[in-house]
């Protein structure tokens, strides 16, 4: 049921985005962004690609094999998101030799699953999230630290998961880190914000999320942060839970090939750069400023608005010049201060895109 998850997503920006099919509802491409090159000729690349805007969406596996035969390009990933105009966004993620590349464990070989009846709860959620993103009722609130939805019968299955993780967290830690199977990883990762929090437990929840972060599958990595940004949420409203949320991964994952890897690392580390820990944006600044900037150009504002201000944070800007300029457009002029502010090296490595 997990490969369900991404649709999902999908399906929810379409319904906040208010798009609404109308005579061909055949998916067709608004825009694409292509992101992660610096040598690599852009025009091989669309190319290879096969499509171009107002085209049907290609093969993700031919179009991928396509890209890959191009020298110099080590991996690609094509992905779709919503959306830009109420057309949806071809995202072309590419990694080139010598790039900074995230590294992911190895997939583990073990047989642990989850006890039938929280496997059982979980899919019974996944089908209720469905009919509530239908509805247009799908906000959540995280102020405890975990999701409760809107819609009463997703918020109340979620609220089962609470006694139901506690007797079972030792088992879903060891689920994320042993099973053979990413649908059982992936549920675990999502499970975990609703375990109980304490001196020994909490460390246990956020060491966990921590190695499912740097899982080999995208449904695990994307339940993790989900699960991580609602943790987050709820150990800074409530700081007696003594919960710190480590920053490198999350860096890590904006060198990612995969669009969704960028886009949670970067709304997670807005929030984690809040209180402008100079060690963390030094080391933001330093591992993955080239991302941030070409994520901060995106056409679409809602995607690139993160980026912007993890740009403009690392410029050393407050937070209402950022807003200011962001409304403003002068996207530009905060993106030149925040490769400024790193050095000339770095700056004439990115202008060279």
């Amino acid at each position: 049921m997990l490969k369900y998850s991404c649709v999902f997503a999908l399906a929810a920006s379409f319904a906040a985005s208010g798009a609404a099919p109308s005579g061909d509802i055949t998916p067709r491409i608004g825009s694409i962004e292509i992101y992660g090159v610096h040598k690599v000729s852009l025009q091989k690349i669309r190319a290879a690609l096969g499509a171009g805007p107002g085209d049907l969406f290609p093969s993700r596996e031919d179009a991928e094999e396509r890209i890959d035969k191009i020298p110099g390009v080590v991996t690609s990933r094509v992905e779709a998101a919503c959306c830009e105009d109420r057309k949806p966004i071809l995202y072309v993620g590419i990694e080139e030799r010598n790039a900074p590349h995230m590294e992911f464990h190895p997939a583990p070989a073990g047989d642990v699953v989850l006890p039938p009846e929280l496997a059982d709860q979980y899919h019974k959620f996944l089908d209720s999230v469905a009919g509530s993103i239908r509805a247009r009722n799908a906000d959540e609130d995280l102020t405890n630290g975990y999701s409760l939805m809107a819609d009463p019968e997703c918020r109340e299955l979620q609220q089962s998961f609470i006694p139901m993780v506690e007797r079972n967290l030792a088992l879903i830690d060891r689920v994320i880190r042993d099973s053979f199977d990413p649908e059982q990883r992936a549920m675990a990762a999502y499970l975990l914000q609703y375990g109980p929090r304490g001196s020994g437990t909490s460390k246990t929840i956020t060491n966990a999320l921590q190695w499912a972060l740097r899982d080999g599958d995208q449904n695990v990595r994307d339940n993790a942060a989900r699960a991580m940004k609602a943790v987050a949420v709820g150990a800074k409203l409530h700081p007696e839970q003594g919960i710190r949320i480590e920053p490198t991964w999350f860096i890590e994952l904006l060198n990612s090939v995969v669009w969704t890897d960028r886009r949670n690392a970067s709304l997670a580390l807005v929030n984690l750069t809040e209180q402008r820990d100079p060690d963390t944006l030094a080391v933001l600044g330093e591992r993955a400023l080239p991302s941030i900037i070409e994520m901060a150009r995106w056409h679409d504002l809602q995607h690139a608005l993160p980026a912007f201000i993890l740009a403009g944070r690392l410029a050393g800007l407050d937070e209402k010049t950022i807003e200011q300029d962001w409304i403003n457009g002068n996207r530009e002029v905060v993106l030149k201060k925040a490769l400024k502010s790193k050095g000339k090296s770095q700056a004439l490595t990115i202008a060279g895109q």
